[in-house]
Parts: C-alpha cells; sequence; structure tokens
C-alpha cells in the first residue's frame, strides 16, 4: 500500500505532518511521500512518527517549474534534508511565495475585499504559503463561501486577483534534484500527457510521470502508464492528499489510490545509482 503524493501543514495540506501519518496508518498505507510544496519541512516530523505506526516516509517535494503551456508541478523522492543546494533553492521559491501573496492581497484590496498578509502567514503557520491560505482566509472573513470559490471567483487562473508564479524552468529542477541524488515525476499531466510531451519533458532530466492520480481516471490512468513505459520513463501516482475531500473537486481519501511495489522499485534503483555516483 504506496502513496507517492501526500501534503501536510508544511505547505497546504490540512493535517500536520505527525497526524498525516497516523492518518495513512489507518488507511492501510505502508509506504508514503512526503511531498509538500516548496519544503521539506513536515519531512522529518512524519518520519519519527512513521516508526511508531510503521508507515515509511520518503522525503519528496513539489516543485512548480516553468513548461511550454505554463505551470507544471515536478514532484522530486529521496532529497536529502542536508543538501545546501537544495535547501538555498527552496528557501528561495519559499520567498517568492510569500511575494505572490502579498500581490494577491494587495490585488484583493483594489477589488474591495479586506484582508492582510499577516492574515494568510497566520493562516499558513510557517509552512510555504499557497493560494489555498488565501483562499481560506477569504472564507473566514465571508467573503465567499468555499474555497472552491475564493478560486472560481478571486485567484483561479484568469480570475481578478489571480497573480502569476515566478517559476523556474524544468531542466534547472531536475539539474538541483538529480546532483542531491533524488528523482523528479511530472505530476498529473491529465490530457497533456502525450508521447511528445513526455519525450520533451524526458529530454529536460524528467525521470517519470505521475499516472495514477484523481485527476485521472481508470483508463486515463493506464493510458498515461503505457505511454510513460514506451518512452522509457518510470511511473509515480498518489491521491495528492490535502486532507478530507469534503466538497472539493479533484481530490481522494488516503488509501483510495496506491502504486505497484515495482514503481518504487524502480524509482529507488534511479536514486541508488545517482546517490552511489554523486547525482
Amino acid at each position: 500500500m504506496i502513496d507517492l503524493h501526500v501534503h501536510s501543514t508544511a505547505s497546504d495540506g490540512a493535517c500536520a505532518p505527525a497526524e498525516v501519518v497516523r492518518r495513512a496508518a489507518g488507511a492501510g498505507l505502508t509506504v508514503i511521500a512526503l511531498t509538500d510544496h516548496d519544503t521539506l519541512g513536515g519531512v522529518d516530523e512524519a518520519t519519527e512518527v512513521g516508526r511508531a505506526e510503521g508507515v515509511r516516509v520518503i522525503a519528496g517535494c513539489e516543485f512548480s517549474v516553468r513548461a511550454g503551456w505554463g505551470e507544471m508541478h515536478l514532484l522530486a523522492y529521496f532529497l536529502p534534508p542536508d543538501d545546501s543546494a537544495v535547501m538555498d533553492f527552496l528557501e528561495d521559491q519559499r520567498a517568492k511565495r510569500r511575494t505572490r501573496a502579498a500581490r494577491m492581497v494587495a490585488a484583493l484590496g483594489r477589488l474591495g475585499v479586506d484582508l492582510t498578509v499577516d492574515e494568510v502567514l497566520t493562516e499558513a503557520d510557517g509552512g510555504a504559503v499557497g493560494r489555498p491560505h488565501v483562499a481560506r482566509v477569504l472564507v473566514r472573513r465571508g467573503h465567499v463561501d468555499d474555497v472552491s470559490a475564493a478560486f472560481r471567483r478571486y485567484i483561479g487562473w484568469r480570475r481578478p486577483a489571480f497573480v502569476p508564479k515566478d517559476l523556474p524552468a524544468v531542466e534547472e529542477v531536475t539539474a538541483l534534484v538529480a546532483r542531491a541524488g533524488g528523482v523528479t515525476s511530472a505530476a498529473h499531466l491529465g490530457d497533456r500527457a502525450t508521447r511528445r510531451s513526455i519525450a520533451r519533458l524526458m529530454g529536460q532530466g524528467v525521470d517519470g510521470i505521475e499516472a495514477r492520480h484523481p485527476l485521472h481516471d481508470g483508463v486515463r490512468a493506464e493510458q498515461i502508464a503505457q505511454l510513460a513505459a514506451e518512452a522509457g520513463a518510470l511511473c509515480t501516482g498518489g491521491t495528492d492528499w490535502h486532507g478530507d475531500p469534503v466538497g472539493e473537486p479533484n481530490r481522494a481519501p488516503l488509501g483510495s489510490i496506491v502504486v505497484p511495489q515495482a514503481w518504487l522499485e524502480a524509482l529507488e534503483g534511479l536514486h541508488r545509482q545517482r546517490s552511489d555516483r554523486g547525482g
């Protein structure tokens, strides 16, 4: 029972890292990858609780990168928490997130929507700041009924308070991760997972493609896995769990999407190769 895409309050998840692990154990999972956005901040806590709960925790991260169509999310696995280059890069990305949040708050203010940057940072509680934190403050302030409405009305793509990210290139992140011994996988590509796009991503240093995800039904997941195999790419998958999916689209409960042991073993094999030769 393996889930390679899980989030905690270290970024925009609803549960603390320790609680994520306990929930994973309760769902029958034995391996999870904690893949918070632009941070490894929850990994130590999750790993410690995982030892007690019988859940192995893989140190992961979800990066945002620049793709041909705009923003793409890139999962990374087996990141060493003592790698200074990785840590410096992630700190820079989190700083950009804080700047982006401030710009969103300013845009909302120009629309007559009252909230403050401090409220958003408090909502993030030290974690990597993202649009869901802005959305939750909007809900709490009574400006919208729920998080989905916040995105539809204000901060979703092309909405009036949307602020684009300052995104690194795919090659920059894949090189960073590979030098640290890690392995990357393009997350939830949906219909963008084509032979051409997968080949291009592999040329940019991406190692794998996320086949199983709540955005992909069973047929699409198998199609993506087949395309990845034809291209010589690895496969990953998971629930992209941020908390119980109450009224939120494209979410799935822990334990509802699992990946084969063989997929994890292939990721581990590449990780060992890179670690043995120093990246």
